[in-house]
């Protein structure tokens, strides 16, 4: 799970799983306009199905220790308006990556406050051994969530048959492999070291998504590409879409400390909780603004984590 952002084609790299349940289901989820992705085959090589079982017992281990949760966080975890207020700054004011030597490296870094401004337009994009019923059951998530973290944000974000801003790849191992091609036409510009890191995430890498930022504006994203392992079972592949999605919309880091959270790679929640969606509410508040730093932003947090929490606490 994990984020990376790029500038001018400035990108952050972002993670996966998360918390918290599903709005209801729009009448007509967008459909795609044509054909996404010609993979080598459309069957799965042993490559993939080798993906596909190792992802299901991932699944299956957290599922029994506990993890995975879809309640989005309870009476365990209470969200007290100074722990919000340092965890917006862990999530939103700090990076979990850094671009070196044409690599993305794991490294905590400060960083300034980054969002969208221009509405996000969410498009889906399927290799060819995706079969139409889950395109049909993604498509669902997509638009459902898209409706949530509009809610969330007061920000314009929808999802859409074509014309995104936002281009979401569902890719089995075959497919991510060969994708140079389609994410050379969603984004004209990408460097080779993004579709190199696209391309090659290894197994234990479960999703990721990349921010994309202009180099006269590089704390605000104009697009995004997030890639979903199509090997993942259900609740992991649900999961990585929460996470990489809101990531991207200007929340790029993980901690441990953080709770409850998906920003949280102990993958103790699997969707969207009531803490993140405050993140978010937080973070497209006209009182913060792109390329604030942490002491700047700061002033500001105190008073707009009471208001969502009740008061001082």
């Amino acid at each position: 799970m994990t984020v990376r952002w790029i500038t001018p084609l400035a990108v952050t790299a972002l993670a996966v799983l998360a918390g918290c349940d599903d709005a209801p289901a729009p009448q007509s989820p967008p459909q795609p306009t044509a054909p996404e992705v010609a993979p080598p085959s459309v069957e799965p090589s042993e490559e993939s199905l080798a993906y596909a079982r190792y992802y299901q017992g991932v699944q299956q281990r957290l599922l029994t220790h506990g993890l995975l949760r879809t309640d989005g966080g309870g009476p365990d975890t209470p969200i007290l308006a100074r722990n919000l207020v340092a965890n917006f700054e862990r999530i939103a004011l700090y990076d979990e990556y850094t671009l070196s030597g044409g690599r993305f490296v794991a490294q905590q870094t400060p960083s300034v406050l980054r969002r969208w401004e221009r509405p996000v337009r969410i498009q889906a994009h399927f290799g060819a051994s995706v079969p139409e019923e889950m395109r049909d059951q993604d498509r669902g998530t997509l638009a459902r969530y898209a409706d949530r973290l509009a809610g969330a944000t007061g920000h314009s974000i929808r999802a859409v048959g074509s014309g995104g801003n936002f281009h979401v790849l569902f890719l089995n191992r075959d497919e991510q492999v060969a994708a140079g091609p389609l994410l050379r036409r969603i984004m004209p510009e990408i460097s080779d070291a993004t579709v190199r890191e696209i391309t090659t995430l290894p197994r234990y890498n479960f999703c990721s998504v990349y921010a994309v930022s202009e180099a006269d504006a590089p704390s605000v994203y104009v697009a995004a590409i997030a890639f979903i392992r199509t090997e993942h079972p259900d609740l992991l592949r649900r999961s990585c879409i929460h996470e990489e999605v809101a990531q991207a919309l200007g929340l790029p880091n993980d901690s441990p400390t953080v709770r409850p959270s998906i920003f949280n790679d102990d993958e103790e929640f699997a969707l969207l909780t009531t803490h993140d969606e405050m993140l978010l509410h937080m973070l497209y508040d006209p009182r913060l603004q792109p390329g604030m730093t942490p002491d700047q932003a700061r002033p500001y947090l105190r008073e707009l984590a009471d208001e969502l929490v009740g008061g001082p606490s």
